[in-house]
C-alpha cells in the first residue's frame, strides 16, 4: 500500500466544516430578511447570534490549541495596531482629496465614462426581470464580509479550520493594512471625480474654492489647452488663479498642521480634528481602488485557503455580486472594483510567502513527519490505523508545543476568556462602525 506524501497536511474534521458552511449561509440569508420580512428578521437574527455565541462559549473548555493562540497573540496585536494606523492615514487622505479642490469643482465636474456601467444598463434590457432584481438586491455588504471572516476565525473552536485563529486574524489585518496604505497612495496620487457628483455637497462642509496649492498648480491649466501645452514645453508653473481669501485656521493645538489637509470651515472649527474624520466615511471622490471590494476579496481568499468547499465558492459569487452592485449604484467605477479584486488576491498570496506563524509550524511538521515516516509507512502496510493516529498525534503535539492541552491553568483560562470577550467587542464595533457602509 502506497503511503500519502508527508507534505500533505491534515484537514480539520468535516463535521465542524459542515456546521461552519451552514452558519455562514444562515447568517447571510437571515440578515437579508430585513428587506423581505422585517418582523421575521427581528425574530431570527437575535436567535442566530444567541445560538452561535452559546456554541462558541461551550466549546472554549474543550479547545486544545490555546498555546498556539497565545503565541499568535503578539502578532495579532501588532497587526491590529498597524491596520488601525493605516486606516487613520486613509481617513485623513479621504477628507484631503475631497477638500483640496473645493466644492465648486465637485459640483461642476461630470463623472468619467464607465463602460461597466453601460454594460449593466444594457443587461437590464436583455435579462429576465427576476434576474435583474436579483442583481439589484442588497444581499451582502461590507459588514457581512467582516462578519463572515470573524465566523471563520471562531470556527477554530469547532476544528473547522486549522489553528491558530488569532494567527489567521493577524494575517488578515496585516494584509488589510498594506492594502489600505497602497489604496491611499493610489487615490491621493491622481484625484478622480466621483460617480455621484452631488455627494461632496451633501456630506462635506469644505470650502468652495480650491486649496491655494491647487490654485497655483492645477486651476490655471485645467481647461485651457494652450496653457497645458505651454506648461509641458516649459515645465514651470506660470499661471495666476483668481482664488479668494485664506483658509480658516482652527485651534487644534499640536494637530494644527492637519488644517492644510482637512480644510475645516468656520462652522466646523470648534469641533476636534477627529470629528471631521468620522464624517468622512467613504469619501466623495472616486477612490481607486475600492475599499469595500478589498475587504470582500480578502475575506473570500481567507475562506478559500483555510476552509475551501462549496461555501467558499458561494462567497466568491457574493464578491462578484457585490462588485456589480458597487458599479451599478455608482459607488465606484468599474476599474476600482477590478483593481481591488486582483490587489486583494495578490496581497493575500504575497503575505503567505513570509507569514511566520503558519510557516514555522509547517517546517516543524515536515521535520517530525520525516522522522516518523518509516513508522507511518509500516503502520499503513499493516493496516494499523490506531498506530497511524498515534504517530500523527505525536506530530501535532511536537509542532504545537503542548498544543493538545486544554486550558487547565488559571493564566490560560484568563487568556481564553479575554480572547473571547475581546473578539465579541470587536464584532460589536465592526457592526457600529460599518453601519453606514
Amino acid at each position: 500500500m502506497r503511503s500519502p506524501p508527508i507534505s500533505r497536511r491534515r484537514r480539520p474534521s468535516r463535521g465542524g466544516s459542515v456546521g461552519l458552511g451552514i452558519a455562514a449561509i444562515a447568517y447571510v440569508g437571515i440578515d437579508y430578511l430585513r428587506h423581505l420580512s422585517p418582523s421575521w428578521h427581528e425574530l431570527l437574527q437575535p436567535a442566530l447570534w444567541a445560538v452561535l455565541a452559546i456554541a462558541a462559549v461551550i466549546r472554549v473548555p474543550f479547545y486544545k490549541h490555546w498555546s498556539l493562540e497565545l503565541r499568535a497573540a503578539v502578532p495579532f496585536i501588532l497587526s491590529m495596531i498597524f491596520m488601525l494606523s493605516a486606516l487613520l492615514l486613509e481617513m485623513i487622505s479621504v477628507r484631503s482629496v475631497t477638500a483640496v479642490l473645493g466644492l465648486d469643482w465637485h459640483n461642476a465636474t461630470p463623472p468619467l465614462p464607465d463602460v461597466g456601467q453601460w454594460l449593466l444598463l444594457a443587461l437590464n434590457e436583455k435579462l429576465p426581470p427576476i434576474l435583474v432584481e436579483i442583481l439589484r438586491a442588497r444581499i451582502i455588504g461590507l459588514h457581512h464580509f467582516l462578519m463572515l471572516f470573524i465566523m471563520l476565525g471562531f470556527s477554530v473552536l469547532f476544528n473547522s479550520v486549522e489553528a491558530p485563529g488569532l494567527g489567521l486574524a493577524a494575517r488578515y489585518m496585516f494584509t488589510m493594512g498594506i492594502g489600505r496604505l497602497l489604496r491611499a497612495v493610489a487615490f491621493v496620487s491622481t484625484i478622480l471625480p466621483s460617480p455621484r457628483p452631488w455627494c461632496a455637497s451633501a456630506r462635506f462642509q469644505v470650502p468652495r474654492d480650491p486649496h491655494p496649492w491647487a490654485q497655483k498648480y492645477y486651476v490655471p491649466y485645467a481647461k485651457d489647452s494652450n496653457a497645458i501645452r505651454h506648461i509641458i514645453q516649459h515645465d514651470v508653473a506660470y499661471g495666476v488663479s483668481g482664488g479668494n481669501g485664506v483658509d480658516f485656521q482652527p485651534n487644534w493645538g499640536s494637530m494644527n498642521f492637519l488644517a492644510d489637509f482637512l480644510r475645516p470651515t468656520v462652522s466646523e472649527g470648534a469641533s476636534p480634528w477627529y470629528y471631521l474624520l468620522k464624517r468622512a466615511g467613504g469619501g466623495c471622490n472616486d477612490l481607486l481602488y475600492s475599499g469595500h471590494m478589498l475587504v470582500a476579496v480578502l475575506t473570500a481568499m481567507a475562506w478559500t485557503e483555510a476552509y475551501g468547499g462549496y461555501t467558499s465558492a458561494l462567497i466568491w459569487m457574493l464578491v462578484a455580486h457585490s462588485a456589480q452592485r458597487e458599479i451599478r449604484e455608482r459607488h465606484h467605477y468599474s476599474v476600482d472594483c477590478i483593481v481591488a479584486i486582483y490587489m486583494g488576491v495578490f496581497l493575500w498570496r504575497m503575505t503567505r510567502l513570509f507569514w511566520p506563524i503558519k510557516d514555522n509550524s509547517r517546517y516543524k511538521r515536515l521535520s517530525k513527519l520525516e522522522k516518523v515516516q518509516s513508522g507511518l509507512v509500516q503502520a499503513a502496510k499493516d493496516d494499523d490505523m490506531e498506530r497511524v493516529r498515534k504517530l500523527l498525534e505525536e506530530v501535532d503535539e511536537e509542532v504545537g508545543g503542548g498544543v493538545g492541552e486544554k486550558p487547565k491553568s488559571g493564566a490560560m483560562w484568563l487568556f481564553s476568556g479575554a480572547t473571547i470577550f475581546f473578539t465579541i467587542v470587536v464584532v460589536l464595533l465592526a457592526f457600529v462602525l460599518t453601519s453606514d457602509g
